[in-house]
């Protein structure tokens, strides 16, 4: 027996058997979910922009995922800048916020990207405040960024952007805590997910939001243990954390599947402890890929999962130059379909 509208959580998903066609329940009716083929033009890629061996940098590289080999220089950043978070469509990627170093050091503007060519960002907009460290999260159609340091403090902030069309970001809901310093995220056509972080104590929060509506995260169940700046990936079934800080750099990487409500559970672990990998959902539908950090000093390890199985992260080559802290996209993640 189906439940009372009133009775169905926001977000909610299910199999139509009538129409043979996945759907999702946005408060007050159940909409089918749309599903994209990402632009896989000589592969799905990955961009890495931006970051931080200080000063900030205005480096971006990419990688064909599909592929193993070091990353390939793309263009450069607006302006030298790291802690900024990146979301992404199938033909455009964003990057939001960070930190520029100088004075005044929060960024409010929102650089964006043609993945499938190379050149430098163009300007996008501005997002609501300038934040640094936020978790960020997309499907083909919005780009949406949660929590993060602001001048003002720690952020309970969620805001969002169309990726098709350049302005500015607009508010979406909050997240439960103000937290910067976000643990891991990634997202399904529909769901967003947003863990980890620091409130001033680290968090083992996982919550999720329903990308094509607007409103709060809500609880989705909690990590293997408290993180802070790790970073996030995602197919379209499953969303994998891994590297951060709980207190000190680790080498976990756990995994949930992202249509569910539930605990995570342990992947396997990268080659070395890593805080701040770049930041975004560098992922396709096969590998997820954790780039940069500081293990404990500058790196340029690139290195992948397979989604589908469990296990350590496996070499795939070097970024242009040793950083972390800095925006990942890519054209081919799980929020695509």
């Amino acid at each position: 027996m189906s439940l009372p509208p009133s009775e169905i959580p926001l977000g909610a998903m299910r199999f139509n058997s009538d129409s043979q066609k996945l759907e999702y329940w946005n408060g007050s009716a159940w909409f089918q979910i749309q599903t994209f083929s990402p632009n896989l033009d000589g592969g799905g890629r990955a961009l890495f922009a931006g970051g931080n061996p200080a000063p900030a940098t205005t480096t971006v590289d990419y990688i064909t995922i599909s592929t193993q080999g070091n990353a390939i220089d793309f263009g450069d950043t607006s302006q030298s800048r790291a802690g900024q978070t990146g979301a992404a469509s199938n033909v455009t990627g964003v990057a939001s916020g960070g930190t520029k170093g100088v004075s005044p050091y929060y960024v409010t503007n929102i650089d964006f990207y043609t993945i499938a060519s190379t050149g430098n960002a163009t300007d996008f907009g501005d997002s609501t405040d300038g934040r640094t460290f936020s978790g960020g999260c997309s499907n083909q159609t919005r780009a949406c960024f949660g929590g993060g340091g602001s001048p003002s403090g720690k952020e309970n902030i969620i805001d969002f952007v169309t990726i098709a069309s350049t302005g500015n970001a607009i508010d979406f809901g909050d997240i439960a805590n103000q937290t910067d310093n976000m643990g891991g995220s990634g997202s399904n056509p529909v769901r967003g997910i947003f863990s980890g972080g620091y409130t001033p104590t680290f968090l083992d929060v996982i919550e999720f939001i329903s990308i094509p509506t607007t409103g709060n995260a809500q609880d989705f169940g909690n990590l293997t243990a408290a993180n802070i700046r790790a970073v996030g990936m995602s197919n379209s079934i499953r969303t994998v954390m891994g590297g951060g800080q709980n207190p000190s750099s680790t080498k976990d990487i756990e995994f949930i599947t992202t249509s569910t409500l539930g605990n995570s559970t342990m992947f396997g672990e990268l080659s070395t402890a890593t805080t701040l990998p770049m930041n975004g959902n560098p992922a396709s539908p096969v590998r997820g890929i954790f780039a940069g950090g500081y293990a404990p000093s500058d790196t340029a390890t690139i290195e992948y999962i397979a989604f589908a199985t469990q296990g350590d992260a496996v070499d795939f080559g070097d970024l242009t130059d040793a950083r972390g802290a800095g925006a990942a996209m890519a054209n081919s993640h799980g929020g695509l379909g």
